[in-house]
């Protein structure tokens, strides 16, 4: 088979609406390598967006699954249950951040997380209305592209969004926006247009992902807690693409001195198969009634199998410690080439969840089409990127953790040529 013919194929049999970033069938994957239908090896600095964290088909993952495969694939928990998903519950309760009793539930991917969150504070709290972050994702649902705050692709054509969802700025000081001023923008939405008293929840990513891989400054995050606070709103962080070891903590939230009272997690959880999660207070978790949470194949057994290998992994191979190492020596990298290539204007992210962001020569506008060059450059010669960016402006760097030494340095040379070719025009 060739990839071309295999995507003549798709064009006729798969909706437009699922975009693409590259026409490279997949026909098997081991670690931090993919090869193609045509046997074509490529090194994949994607990680499914953030996925297999662990690698692709890690060793510990695939022995867990397999075993899981063997006893029994699916039950539903809510009919038949099995202690597994409970033992797994019990060990997110005791990991996510928070000096709390805490309890979680299961579901499937991560704007189910978002969208159980959702439900779950404003059960709690009585309240309907929510407030989100001006480039935000968190997912194609109504309530997710609703939460999301960028417009195209995720809301153009689809209708009215979601009531009582409010976004106010997201601090961006390349961008002109102080955490200063974001925290003003709250205050002057209740001054304005909200009664804080309506509010159920502020729903924030610790690092922004399709926005632009932009961290919250801890500024922002302690406001955001005293606000909630104040008002009895009740604070969500969106680690779907931050948790499991990508930030250089097993939840981003750690680096920061204050705790959510709901976090939603999927992404790297499982290792590759759909699994996600909400884990908060345990007296908030419960305001849902019986039947209100979960779902067919909420915690699907192979799923829950993979993230207790996950967890494992993360935890016998030090796999935050290695985020950090990998990730620092890619920004000294990126920092290096910078000097050469005034068209990088910063280089940012904690762990290894790095962006690289692109203006144009002189600063003075984003550069989507520099960043798209580095990219379609980058995978000609083997290695694959993603671009992210309300202006599409940024590239993001998510190779799995396990990544080996030899074939993290064959990356980065890859990548410093592209960007190089690409400045010589």
């Amino acid at each position: 088979m060739k990839n071309a013919e295999i995507a003549r194929r798709r064009d006729a049999a798969i909706a437009r609406g699922v975009g693409m970033q590259t026409q490279i069938y997949v026909e098997r994957a081991a670690g931090s390598e993919v090869w193609d239908v045509e046997g074509n090896r490529y090194i994949d600095f994607a990680a499914g967006i953030a996925v297999v964290n662990t690698g692709h088909c890690h060793p510990r993952v695939m022995q867990a699954v397999r075993a899981q495969a063997e006893a029994f694939t699916h039950t539903c928990h809510q009919v038949l249950p099995y202690e597994s998903y409970i033992r797994l519950a019990e060990r997110l309760n005791d990991r996510v951040p928070g000096d709390f009793d805490k309890k979680t539930v299961f579901v499937t991917t991560g704007a189910e997380a978002v969208e159980n969150a959702i439900k779950i504070a404003r059960a709690a709290t009585g309240r309907p209305a929510v407030i989100a972050f001006g480039g935000a994702f968190h997912g194609r649902t109504f309530m997710g592209m609703s939460l999301t705050g960028k417009v195209m692709p995720y809301k153009t054509g689809f209708g009215a969004m979601m009531p009582d969802v409010y976004h106010v700025p997201f601090p961006v000081e390349l961008h002109g926006t102080t955490t200063d001023e974001a925290l003003a923008g709250i205050a002057k939405l209740f001054k304005t247009d909200l009664d804080p008293g309506r509010v159920a929840a502020i729903i924030i990513e610790p690092v922004q992902g399709e926005g632009g891989f932009y961290p919250a400054p801890a500024a922002l995050m302690r406001g955001l807690r005293a606000l909630c606070d104040s008002h009895g709103i009740l604070l969500i962080a969106d680690e779907v693409q931050t948790g499991f070891a990508r930030t250089g903590h097993l939840f981003a939230m750690e680096g920061y001195d204050i705790a959510p009272d709901l976090t939603t997690m999927a992404k790297g959880l499982a290792g590759g198969l759909p699994l996600a999660a909400v884990t908060g207070r345990a007296e908030v978790m419960d305001a849902a009634a019986p039947g209100g949470l979960g779902g067919t194949y909420g915690g699907n057994p192979l799923g829950i199998a993979a993230a207790h290998a996950v967890l494992d992994v993360i935890d016998e191979e030090d796999l935050c410690h290695r985020a950090n190492e990998l990730g620092s020596r890619l920004k000294q990298r990126l920092t290096q080439v910078r000097e050469r290539v005034p068209e990088i204007v910063d280089v940012r992210g904690p762990g290894f969840m790095i962006a690289a962001e692109f203006n144009t020569a002189d600063g003075g506008a984003p550069n989507p089409d520099f960043a798209n060059a580095v990219r379609a450059q980058a995978l000609s010669r083997g290695l694959v990127l993603l671009t992210c960016g309300v202006f599409g402006n940024v590239i993001r760097f998510l190779a799995p953790l396990t990544i080996p030494e030899d074939v993290f340095a064959e990356a980065l040379e890859i990548l410093e040529t592209s960007i190089l070719a690409v400045k010589g025009g």
